[in-house]
Formats: structure tokens, sequence, C-alpha cells
């Protein structure tokens, strides 16, 4: 049965992490206390809603997180440190900390350890958020318990609408562009120096010139897309953010 345990102290256990060459130890009291912590937990680094939607999201809304009093925001999974370091470096989320749950304490703890033998998972965790003040847990948004791996209550919009339901949210920015682009590096500076947030797509690593061209109609670089709106290349995107 999963618990919802609003209102009790986060479990007490010590975390195995890997940072760098070295091994180190990281307990709850140096993650939660004195902080106001966001956690999200699922089954597994590298499966496809957690990679595709539940950690890229969370780290898209960082920024609008601690702009309403979030200190940390915290992945956690019944995974190994090598496994949870390889996945943060793969999804290129710098406003995410993952912290390996290998033996399953903390989520069993949270009484959220379930078995997912079916899969040859064996034990992982449910997938759940919650909003930590000081050790104490404020709130906590448990999946359905339905067959599969639902995914309707344990999102980064949801936690943020919960702190504040009228926070807003950042843009969604991507910048097309190549290596040695002086108007590129112009361009992203721009958005750099406004506080923006944005996704770099690289020609010729990320996508080809004649995907380009068929997404923006150019095939010249910067292209700059800013909510789905066009903005230009970067003397356009300079008169957008005035």
């Amino acid at each position: 049965m999963l618990q919802d345990k609003t209102g009790q102290a986060v479990p007490e256990v010590t975390f195995r992490t890997r940072q760098g060459e070295d091994w180190v130890d990281v307990s709850s009291q140096e993650i939660f206390k004195g902080k106001t912590v966001v956690v999200f937990s699922l089954p597994g680094a590298f499966t496809p809603t957690c990679s595709s939607t539940h950690l890229p999201r969370y780290n898209e809304l960082a920024s609008a997180l601690a702009d309403n009093g979030v200190d940390d925001i915290v992945c956690l999974s019944v995974n190994d440190t090598f496994v949870m370091n390889a996945w943060l470096a793969d999804q290129e989320a710098d406003n995410i900390r993952v912290l390996p749950d290998g033996n399953g304490e903390f989520t069993d703890g949270m009484g959220m350890l379930v078995d997912k033998q079916d899969l040859g998972f064996g034990k992982r965790s449910w997938r759940y958020s919650m909003l930590v003040k000081d050790g104490i847990i404020d709130k906590m948004f448990i999946e359905p318990n339905k067959p599969g791996d639902p995914f309707e209550v344990s999102d980064a919009d949801t936690m943020l609408a919960y702190i504040n339901p009228e926070a807003a949210k950042p843009s969604a920015i991507s910048v097309f562009t190549k290596p040695g682009c002086p108007f590129c590096v112009r361009a992203k500076q721009a958005l750099k120096d406004k506080n923006l947030g944005f996704q770099e797509v690289v020609l010729g690593k990320d996508i080809n010139s004649t995907t380009l061209k068929a997404v923006s109609g150019r095939s010249t670089v910067p292209q700059i897309f800013i909510d789905g709106q066009h903005i230009g290349g970067s003397e356009e995107l300079t008169a957008y953010l005035g």
C-alpha cells in the first residue's frame, strides 16, 4: 500500500554518492535540514517517461521554483550512483541534484518501494513528488495505484502550481547554431544577459541544414524560437528583447 507521509519527517539515511573519483556519503540531514527542497522520485534512470518528461520539465522550471522559495530540486531513484551520474550528464540537467537510493532504504522508509519484477527491475520506487521544508514533508503527490507507470500528478507544473498558482513560468527557447558562428555567440549572450534559459541545437550534431530550413524557412544561423514563435536571427532577437 502506497503511503502519504505528509506532515512526517523524511527517512534518515545515508546516500552513497560518487563525486569525481571519490566516494562521498551524503546524509538526509545534509540534504534537507534548514532548506526547502522539492523531491521527485521515479522508477529508473534512462527510462522513457523519466528521460523525456519528468526530469527535463523540473530542470526547465528550476528558476521558477527558485523564485518561489525552493532551495534545491532532488531527483531520486533506486539506482546506483554511477547510473544516476551518467543519466544526469546525458540529460544536461544542471539544475537538478540526483541521489542514488541503490539499496532502496529511503524509498522503503517513504513507503514507496514497489515490486517491478515483471519488468526485470526488481524493487523500485513508485513515481511521486514531494515538497520538504526543514526535513518535514509539506505535501506529497503520489501517482495513482494502477497498472503501468502512471504520470499524472508528480510533474513539475503540478508542484509549481501547488507552491504558487500564480507563478510565472519561463519561456521555451530554442537557438539553432553552428560552431564558429559569431552571430550565434551574440544571440546566446543576449539571452543570457536577460537571464533567459534556452536549448541550443547545433547544426551537424543535432540536425542538418535541411531540417533547419524546413522548420524556419531559412538556412542561416542563428535561428531563434520562443514559445513556438520564430523570432529570426541575432538582429531580430535583439529587437525582440528590446
